[in-house]
C-alpha cells in the first residue's frame, strides 16, 4: 500500500509540474492509472466521486507538505484546476554553516503545538542533509529560558497554510468597535506574533487596501477561494510596524487616566508621570496614539480616561459595542 501511494503521489506530482495550464480534478482523474483502477473514469457516480475527492485532497495535502508548491486557479465558467509551476518549485543550492543550522535548529524548537511540531521535525532531517552538524542538538538544552510561541487561535493553521501557498481566504471578522463580525476576503501575505497576539497581513479586497488583522478577532472558520492574487506581495511585509502604529506605539500627545492602585502595569511601564489620588487610585500621564483607546479598552474597569475627550469618547464607544455583544 505504501508502494502504491508512492506511486500516485509521483504520478500526480508529474502531472502537475508537466502541464501548461490547470488540469481539472476529472482530467486528473483520467490522466492518472492508479485513480482511474480505484474509481474508474470521471463518470458522475456519486459514491466514486466522493471518495475520489477525499482521496485526491489528502494527496494534495500531502505533496504541499513535502513542499510542491500547486497553485489552485479558477477558469473564467468559474470550474477550479491545478498546476505546479516549474519556476515555483525550483530551489537554489542551499549551504549552510554550523551556527546558521543552529540558529534554524532552534527556531523549530520554537513550535510546540503538534500540528506544527511534525513539520518541525521534518524540517530539521531536511537541515541535516544541508549541513546541519550531527553533534548540534537543536532539542536540547539551552540554557534556562526555553523559546515559544504560543497559539490558540483556531485561525492560525489554515492562515499560515494560505500564506504558504498564496491562496486567498475569507473569514468573519469582528472589529473592536463593531458588535458583529463582517465577512472579509483577504489576500494573505504574512502572520507574525506580536505582544503575545497573533496578526495577518494582508491585502484587503473589498477595501482595496492593506490590513492587519488580530487573529482573536476572526470568528468561524476560514475559507479558501479560488483564484490568484489581484495585488502584488510586498517583498517586505511589516506587521509589527503597522500593528505599532494602530496599537498607539507612535504616539505624537498625551493622555491622562485614572488607574486603579495596583493594576495597569503595561501602562504605569509607559508612562510620565504617575501621581497618587487616594481612594485606591492613580493619576498617569502616558503618550497618546493611534489606537489607545483599544488598548485602553482591554482594562476594563481599572482604567478611567480624564483627557483628552476625543479618547474619552473613543473608549465609551468601545466600551458600548462591546456590551451590545
Amino acid at each position: 500500500m505504501a508502494i502504491a501511494k508512492a506511486e500516485r503521489l509521483m504520478n500526480l506530482a508529474l502531472c502537475l509540474l508537466g502541464t501548461r495550464r490547470p488540469l481539472s480534478k476529472r482530467e486528473l482523474r483520467d490522466s492518472i492509472e492508479a485513480y482511474v483502477e480505484a474509481f474508474g473514469p470521471g463518470n458522475g457516480a456519486t459514491g466514486s466521486d466522493d471518495s475520489f475527492n477525499r482521496m485526491f485532497e489528502r494527496d494534495k495535502d500531502d505533496l504541499r507538505e513535502l513542499g510542491l508548491v500547486i497553485e489552485t486557479v479558477e477558469s473564467l465558467d468559474g470550474e477550479i484546476g491545478y498546476m505546479a509551476r516549474r519556476d515555483s518549485n525550483r530551489l537554489p543550492a542551499i549551504t549552510l554553516d554550523a551556527e546558521e543550522a543552529a540558529a534554524l535548529g532552534l527556531a523549530a524548537k520554537v513550535w510546540q503545538q503538534a500540528r506544527l511540531a511534525g513539520a518541525a521535525s521534518g524540517a530539521l532531517q531536511k537541515l541535516r542533509a544541508a549541513g546541519l552538524p550531527e553533534d548540534v542538538d537543536p532539542y536540547g538544552s539551552h540554557g534556562a529560558l526555553e523559546p515559544r510561541i504560543p497559539v490558540h487561535e483556531a485561525a492560525f493553521e489554515p492562515l499560515m497554510l494560505a500564506c504558504r501557498d498564496r491562496r486567498p481566504v475569507a473569514f468573519d471578522y469582528r472589529k473592536a468597535t463593531a458588535a458583529h463580525p463582517e465577512q472579509r476576503h483577504v489576500e494573505p501575505w504574512a502572520l507574525e506574533c506580536w505582544r503575545g497576539h497573533w496578526y495577518l497581513a494582508g491585502w484587503d479586497r473589498d477595501r482595496g487596501a492593506e490590513r492587519v488583522f488580530r487573529l482573536s478577532r476572526i470568528t468561524g472558520k476560514v475559507r479558501s477561494r479560488g483564484g490568484r492574487y489581484t495585488a502584488e506581495v510586498p517583498d517586505v511585509v511589516t506587521v509589527r510596524e503597522t500593528v505599532a502604529s494602530w496599537a498607539g506605539e507612535i504616539a505624537d500627545r498625551s493622555a491622562r487616566i485614572r488607574l486603579r492602585a495596583g493594576a495597569g502595569y503595561p501602562l504605569r511601564a509607559k508612562a510620565t508621570s504617575v501621581r497618587e489620588l487616594g481612594d485606591g487610585w492613580d493619576e498617569l500621564e502616558i503618550p497618546y496614539g493611534h489606537g489607545l483607546d483599544a488598548w485602553l479598552v482591554e482594562f476594563g474597569p481599572d482604567v478611567v480616561v480624564l483627557e483628552p475627550a476625543e479618547l474619552r469618547a473613543d473608549v465609551v464607544d468601545r466600551l458600548r459595542a462591546v456590551a451590545k455583544g
